[in-house]
């Protein structure tokens, strides 16, 4: 009886669960019509728009990346930006939605990502990023090797 109680509260649980890609996709969406943006998708999710292609050669998912960028959420709030000299970091150590959109472009390409939140920190919160947040980066790809 007590398993079948369990079972029932766990069902009835799921019901209840907010579907966070779909909220996303409006929430990336709703931005972008406010603010007159037309943005392509990768098949994970990941908006981007591409101001300057950059070279012909692309950084991979495991490539260590020269990068000038500012994050900030839809409401404006920046929670990280780079300043100076651009920021040396490895893309295996960063989220998911920078692994998929920064090989989007090449060596000096600038432009947009729109990562939804199961790509960025889900459902961890810190004190500058809310839980489920919706992540806008501004990026220049200086160099990677």
């Amino acid at each position: 009886m007590l398993l079948l109680s369990l079972l029932i509260i766990i069902g009835s649980c799921k019901k209840d669960a907010v579907d966070y890609m779909a909220l996303d996709k409006k929430t990336i969406g709703d931005y972008l019509s406010a603010n007159g943006l037309t943005a392509q998708s990768t098949s994970e999710g990941v908006y981007y728009i591409i101001d300057l292609p950059g070279g012909n050669t692309h950084p991979t998912a495991a490539s260590t990346v020269k990068i000038h960028y500012r994050g900030y959420l839809t409401d404006g709030t920046t929670f990280d930006e780079t300043t100076g000299t651009p920021i040396t970091l490895s893309l295996t150590n960063v989220i998911k939605g920078w692994q998929i959109g920064v090989p989007l472009f090449g060596k000096g390409g600038k432009g947009h990502l729109f990562i939804p939140s199961d790509l960025g920190y889900g459902a961890t919160a810190n004190t500058k990023i809310p839980a489920h947040s919706v992540l806008i980066f501004d990026i220049v790809l200086s160099d990677f090797n």
